[in-house]
C-alpha cells in the first residue's frame, strides 16, 4: 500500500489527529512531526540552485578543462511593426476583389484596381525606380548603377556609329563549286542527274 500525504499508513484518516499545515510548502503535518519537517523545508525552498552546466560536467577530469563561452547576443532593438497598414492593405485588396466580383457577375466593366501599397521599409533604386528591402537594396543599387552605366555608353556608341560612314564595302559572297553546279542544273533544266559534267 503506497502512502499518501494527509493518511496514516494503518488506514486512518489525517482527519481523526491534529494536523498542522506547513508555512512553506503548505502539507499537513501532526505537531511532532511539523517540529521536524519545518526547519528542513525552510532550508530546501529558501536556497537558489545554480543551473546545471552539463559542458562543465562532462569536461571535468579531461585535458579540456576550459572552454570559452560565447557572450549572449543581445536581442537588437526591431523594427517597429507596421501591422496596421498590412491589414489596411489586405483588407482593401478583399474589398475590390468582391467589386470585381460583383461586376464580372452583374457583366459591369470593371472596377479600377487598388492602388499599389508602398512598404515604407523599403528603398527605392535610384536608377530604375524599383523598391527592395534594405539589404537587397544594398545589392541590387551597384548592380543596377553597372548596368546604367553600360546602357548609357551602348547608347552613345551605336548613335556613334551611326552617324559614321562604312569604311569598307562588303564583299561579294564567294562561289564554291556547289552552288555552280546547281546553277548549272538549273540552266539545263534537268533533275535527273544530280551533278551533270
Amino acid at each position: 500500500m503506497s502512502h499518501l500525504p494527509g493518511k496514516e499508513l494503518n488506514g486512518t484518516t489525517a482527519q481523526s489527529q491534529d494536523l498542522v499545515p506547513c508555512t512553506t510548502c503548505g502539507r499537513h503535518f501532526a505537531q511532532a512531526v511539523l517540529l521536524r519537517h519545518d526547519p528542513i523545508c525552510r532550508k530546501v525552498f529558501n536556497k537558489k540552485r545554480k543551473p546545471f552546466n552539463s559542458l562543465k560536467q562532462r569536461l571535468q577530469g579531461t585535458e579540456i578543462t576550459t572552454v570559452k563561452t560565447k557572450p549572449s547576443q543581445k536581442k537588437q532593438p526591431g523594427k517597429k511593426s507596421n501591422w496596421r497598414q498590412h491589414h489596411e492593405d489586405f483588407i482593401n485588396a478583399i474589398r475590390s476583389a468582391r467589386q470585381a466580383t460583383k461586376a464580372l457577375k452583374e457583366g459591369r466593366p470593371l472596377p479600377p484596381p487598388p492602388p499599389p501599397s508602398i512598404n515604407a521599409d523599403y528603398i527605392q533604386c535610384p536608377h530604375c525606380s524599383r523598391r527592395f528591402n534594405e539589404a537587397a537594396a544594398q545589392r541590387h543599387v551597384k548592380f543596377c548603377e553597372e548596368q546604367a552605366a553600360r546602357r548609357a555608353f551602348a547608347a552613345k556608341a551605336t548613335r556613334q556609329a551611326s552617324n559614321k560612314q562604312p569604311v569598307t564595302q562588303r564583299k561579294p559572297p564567294i562561289i564554291t563549286t556547289a552552288a555552280v553546279m546547281l546553277q548549272r542544273r538549273e540552266q539545263c533544266g534537268s533533275t535527273d542527274d544530280p551533278w551533270p559534267s
